[in-house]
């Protein structure tokens, strides 16, 4: 990418995108973010070398995003509108806008943006703070094949990258943007477990956490198969089967299954809370 990119709001997950960028090289004298305040916005611009101003009371984002190629919405899906208003008529035309706000639908950005403005939609998920995200992207109507590959190729500094049709992105948002969560909670579990058959609570919960992110290293292999993974470790007639087979009888499938039903659900309500429609 040869281009300058504008973060605007930039929280931790924005950050860990620039961060991502930064360390793939991408000159920090070619992107700019703004924030909510001067304490954050000094910092950041300590921290990574980038320009950052605070938007309290300032046209610091329609600053950011002038003369920008690519533009990032990281503010709360409620700001998004505001955000866009602000900035519609600074922008280049062939400036690519991209939204990391969940539950914010293309056509709803399309709509207050100048006619043919390029939008793509991303979701993100949490471990790309540490470069192992999974980040889902749809293009919006007048976004090109090289635009959305401009906008794949600074997620990728963070982990992994695929391309959805917007209907799908609230079903991708239960697995890879929800999912982390429902591992953390897996882990909560197991520690909790370990401590109801006696063992300590430290220990328990560094059995868990290290044993999630040991099997979690396993399946980042692009051949691993979890069944099969799962099965490696479940000899014939041995404990572990026997914890699988009480999992099974107890629906924990279905357990998984409605939970991401319901994340599905939330979202879409969410969806309609935001547009009104």
């Amino acid at each position: 990418m040869s281009t300058t990119i504008a973060f605007l709001g930039c929280g931790s997950m924005s950050e860990a995108i620039m961060a991502g960028l930064l360390g793939s090289g991408f000159p920090a004298d070619r992107v700019r973010a703004t924030v909510r305040t001067t304490t954050r916005a000094t910092w950041l611009a300590d921290t990574y070398g980038v320009t950052a101003t605070a938007t309290d009371g300032t046209d610091a984002n329609a600053r950011a995003a002038t003369g920008a190629g690519l533009v990032v919405l990281g503010v709360k899906p409620g700001l998004v509108r505001e955000v866009v208003a602000e900035v519609a008529s600074v922008l280049d035309p062939a400036a690519v806008v991209v939204s990391v706000a969940g539950a914010v639908p293309l056509a709803s950005i399309e709509a207050a943006l100048p006619a043919g403005q390029p939008v793509v939609r991303s979701m993100p998920n949490t471990p790309a703070r540490v470069g192992h995200g999974v980040t889902a992207l749809a293009a919006g109507a007048h976004a090109r094949p090289s635009d959305v590959q401009q906008v794949a190729d600074l997620f990728a500094t963070v982990g992994l990258v695929v391309e959805v049709e917007e209907d799908q992105i609230d079903a991708v948002g239960t697995v890879s943007g929800s999912g982390p969560a429902y591992v953390f909670y897996l882990a909560e579990a197991m520690a909790e477990a370990g401590e109801r058959l006696g063992l300590p609570a430290d220990l328990a919960r560094t059995l868990a956490a290290h044993t999630v992110a040991g099997a979690g290293r396993l399946l980042d292999d692009p051949d691993a198969d979890p069944a099969a993974l799962r099965r490696a470790v479940s000899s014939p007639n041995g404990s572990t089967e026997r914890a699988i087979a009480a999992f099974e009888a107890r629906g924990m499938r279905d357990v998984v299954a409605a939970g991401t039903a319901a994340a599905e659900a939330r979202a879409k309500e969410i969806t309609r809370e935001i547009t009104g429609s």
